[in-house]
């Protein structure tokens, strides 16, 4: 089924083709951002070219103001990024397991079911950051109560309305308690693990298990959040597509796929430039910066057919959406469960999806902007018969 939409539009197309990158200027730092799919890809695998060892600058803008330790295991380069890694993979496999998926998916029914009643509700703060809050919990092995505290702490924890990172101290604060938690009475969740856990035969550090902690917690709320609004909002305005789905569920898989390149709400990630490099004829100087563009490389005509048109059963989908080689998201197993366990909710629980008011979210920059996600939607599930 393919359906235009004016969510996937594309502000780097014209750069993308003529170029194939764009210099734009971020918080009084000119990135050179990498637009094509080929490009991208490329630089992500060339770690010596473009390297992530640069603690607060892999995020686009730089986080020096908003956190006081590196995120690992994605601000650091091989070989020791493999090895870091390989320190929290056990949890970051869990969405694989039998029991995980069960129980993410029992959350994701009892979410839904308590909203599919005719009427109203706000999708970010009623559905999406309650599912996202509480899948996590099996993800890092923590009792489900523990989401009540992440859910407290609102939307806009790491980011503001405007877009810009916040101080971090609120989940500093949450997470050095965990920790002391885990050194008094270890068990077998995440923080234990990180607690005492060693590399390089060594004990981790306490900002080194703040820096894993961080990314867990940052690096997969707003991801979460904003897919799962992307997609209600699109449902809502295209019914056809959740009856597209319901009719043949093995479509779901594609449709996941198809709904991570478009809701890609990481416009870019950085790489620091150490002996600098020339991109398509752009000059990037010795410790500056490129930007690897996902959202346009998800666009790449040349690789998308029609990429502004949302193909729910496209295929082949080679999209960035999880990254690309050494740094492929840790968390996509997990975020894979959980929209196509949504999905197959929706279809089991859900008639129809009406979108009664919309306020979009926006990247605004000096040389584009790009719709990304909502700051409201408030949304009505009108329930399956069987769910009535």
């Amino acid at each position: 089924m393919n359906l235009e939409s004016s969510d996937s539009a594309d502000p780097f197309r014209e750069a993308r083709q003529k170029d194939g990158v764009m210099r734009c200027p971020f918080r009084g730092e000119e990135i050179t951002m990498i637009l094509r799919h080929s490009d991208v890809r490329s630089a992500a695998a060339d770690w010596q070219t473009y390297s992530s060892d640069a603690p607060f600058r892999v995020p686009i803008p730089s986080e020096e103001s908003v956190r006081t330790i590196r995120q690992l295991p994605i601000e650091l380069d091989p070989p020791r990024h493999a090895v870091f890694r390989a320190l929290t993979d056990p949890f970051f496999a869990r969405p694989k397991h039998p029991e995980v998926i069960a129980a993410v998916r029992e959350i994701i029914q009892r979410i839904v079911a308590d909203l599919a009643n005719g009427e109203p509700f706000e999708a970010n703060a009623d559905l999406a950051l309650p599912l996202q809050s509480r899948a996590l919990t099996q993800l890092l092995n923590v009792p489900e109560s523990e989401a009540e505290v992440w859910i407290g702490w609102g939307i806009h924890v790491f980011r503001s309305t405007d877009g810009d990172f916040k101080s971090g101290n609120v989940l500093e604060q949450y997470l050095n308690e965990r920790f002391d938690l885990a050194m008094e009475l270890p068990g077998n969740d995440f923080f234990s693990a990180l607690a005492h856990g060693t590399v390089e035969g060594r004990p981790l550090t306490r900002d080194e298990c703040l820096g894993f902690a961080n990314l867990a917690f940052a690096g997969g709320r707003d991801t979460i959040i904003h897919t799962l609004t992307c997609i209600i909002d699109y449902l809502g305005k295209h019914p056809d597509s959740l009856e597209f789905l319901r009719a043949d569920r093995s479509r779901i898989t594609l449709a996941s796929e198809e709904f991570f390149r478009i809701a890609m709400p990481l416009t870019q990630i950085g790489r620091v430039c150490p002996r600098g490099v020339e991109v398509h004829g752009l000059r990037v100087e010795p410790g500056q910066r490129v930007g690897l563009c996902w959202i346009s490389a998800n666009h790449d005509e040349t690789v998308f057919d029609a990429p502004e048109t949302i193909k729910l059963d496209r295929r082949p989908n080679p999209h960035v959406s999880f990254g690309f080689r050494h740094h492929l998201c840790q968390g996509a197993a997990h975020s894979r469960l959980l929209i196509r366990s949504f999905l197959e909710t929706l279809c089991d629980q859900v008639d129809t999806i009406e979108i009664q008011s919309a306020i979009p979210a926006r990247d605004v920059e000096a040389k584009f902007t790009r719709k990304n996600g909502f700051e409201r939607l408030v949304t009505v599930f009108h329930p399956t018969a069987s769910e009535t």
